[in-house]
């Protein structure tokens, strides 16, 4: 499933398409995704711009005249791409060409802005679904979620002050939705490894006796936002079905240092480890049992 940084790539594809635009046609051609598509779906876009495009965990939100939010999310196989009628496309070093199976097109919004945008997704557990903008964070999707990791409220303090006394472990914690928003299996990886931590010990590590952020959480957050910034630099991730709008795939796993990369060397200067895998609340773990203690 798409992480933070492939969501964040996926919104700032979409916002020249979409920001500031109006739904001059939208198509629902099926009824349902994952789940039902909202009451009068249809009747409820067209007309309306889109006065914002933001993201919040790995949801995208588009804010509508009417007052509503689009609320958007890809589930496994969902990605959404961009055509136009004059529109010339150099591919990238790392260009795939989407299906052009129409099946899988399951929902497309004709712009005022020219563009047209596609929702396709084989396996459809994407959704969307319309919320008053007034309701958003009392919404069940939106009111346990945590703090963003590239927001101000993220910090060191914060992050001890939620993992004071869990007995979890490192790995569980930090991809606990209510912990942090958006983070997923692939960066909670990385970061530890970054911070030298191994994903196994408890998350309580990251507080002392009183609460108090120690070192751990200081290196954490700082790794967590760096390994972020520069996934979404990248591109994101391109695991299986993530693709960007202009079909190009992210590229940041040929930065990954621990994840998906069992038996090799482990790359932190010096360190003799060899990358290992176990599994966590039903994941992989990748991680060097040498240096990340």
């Amino acid at each position: 499933m798409p992480e933070l940084p492939e969501v964040e790539t996926v919104r700032r594809g979409l916002e020249p398409a979409m920001q500031n635009a109006r739904f001059l046609k939208v198509e629902a051609r099926r009824k349902n995704l994952r789940f039902p598509l909202p009451r009068n779906f249809v009747a409820r876009l067209q007309g309306n711009s889109v006065t914002g495009l933001g993201r919040r965990a790995k949801y995208l939100l588009a804010d509508l005249s009417s007052g509503d939010v689009l609320l958007m999310h890809l589930g496994m196989s969902g990605s959404f791409r961009l055509a136009k009628a004059d529109q010339a496309r150099a591919p990238g070093d790392f260009h795939h060409e989407r299906s052009k199976d129409e099946k899988h097109d399951h929902v497309v919004f004709h712009m005022s802005s020219g563009w047209t945008v596609i929702f396709n997704d084989p396996r459809r557990f994407g959704f969307m679904k319309m919320v008053p903008r007034a309701d958003l964070e009392r919404d069940p999707l939106m009111r346990a979620l945590g703090p963003e990791p590239l927001g101000n409220q993220f910090d060191a303090k914060m992050l001890a002050a939620a993992c004071r006394g869990k007995t979890t472990s490192l790995k569980a914690a930090l991809s606990d939705q209510k912990v942090i928003a958006g983070l997923g299996n692939i960066y909670v990886c990385e970061a530890l490894h970054r911070a030298r931590l191994s994903p196994k010990r408890q998350a309580s590590i990251l507080a002392d006796k009183y609460g108090k952020p120690n070192a751990h959480a200081e290196a954490l957050v700082s790794t967590i936002r760096d390994i972020l910034q520069d996934a979404i630099a990248a591109g994101g991730s391109s695991l299986r079905d993530h693709r960007q709008t202009n079909g190009e795939l992210g590229y940041f796993q040929h930065r990954f240092r621990v994840y998906d990369r069992e038996g090799e060397d482990c790359p932190t200067p010096g360190c003799r480890g060899k990358i290992r895998r176990i599994v966590q609340t039903g994941r992989s773990t990748f991680y060097c049992p040498v240096c990340q203690r």
